[in-house]
């Protein structure tokens, strides 16, 4: 079994961003997702420092310092782009404006709960930044992120141990393993990676699961 990689499950994610979506990336791993973006497909991203039409990264020796997303990573602007207030980019957050956001996590329940801000170490920088905008103002949240911790332990759980970022708001978790829905029933799994078995995957996974490929 291989398992994907992020820029695999960033690609897997940027396959279900529809056209004409208006899409806020959420720091880290969710920015590799801009890059996957098909460029014939119009697609507005947004970033919460104030954004609306960003672009994938620049090449290597193209940054501009000034251009930059929420994570201070450099970014490129799309023709039509445009910069705005900070104030601005979280009323579009808070008001509905927002069709998708995608975000990175820590943990995920299986009632949608999402945890991706602190870990309670004594050595973590809590960070919550515009998430709790984010999981509650977009009309659809996916997470992404790996399946299990670097202990093996399962990133989905029956209820979050870590401070919660928005209660039953996930709606779909791309994993290196999976792609699975959140739903009435439970989680429901659509997609399994190559040489993975529904009962191994469940076996790697801490709450109940149901197939529905």
């Amino acid at each position: 079994m291989k398992r994907l990689t992020r820029d695999q499950i960033a690609a897997r994610v940027a396959r279900d961003i529809p056209e004409g979506a208006y899409v806020n990336l959420g720091i880290g791993l969710p920015t590799m997702v801009a890059n996957h973006l098909p460029g014939e497909r119009e697609v507005f991203l947004h970033s919460e420092n104030g954004l609306l039409g960003m672009g994938p990264a620049p090449a290597p020796g193209e940054e501009d310092e000034d251009l930059i997303n929420a994570g201070k990573q450099p970014v490129t602007l799309l023709a039509g782009g445009a910069y705005f207030h900070h104030g601005d980019s979280f009323s579009m957050m808070r008001g509905g404006h927002l069709d998708i956001c995608v975000l990175g996590a820590f943990q995920v329940s299986a009632g949608g709960d999402l945890a991706n801000w602190h870990t309670g170490a004594p050595d973590a920088i809590p960070a919550v930044g515009g998430a709790m905008d984010l999981a509650v103002g977009a009309k659809q949240v996916f997470v992404m992120m790996e399946h299990q911790t670097k202990s093996g332990e399962s990133k989905i759980v029956a209820q979050c141990s870590y401070p919660l970022t928005g209660v039953a708001c996930v709606n779909r978790v791309y994993t290196d393993l999976a792609v699975l829905d959140v739903t009435p029933d439970g989680l429901a799994v659509r997609e399994i990676i190559p040489g993975l078995g529904f009962d191994e995957l469940q076996r790697m996974s801490g709450v109940p699961l149901i197939d529905r490929r």
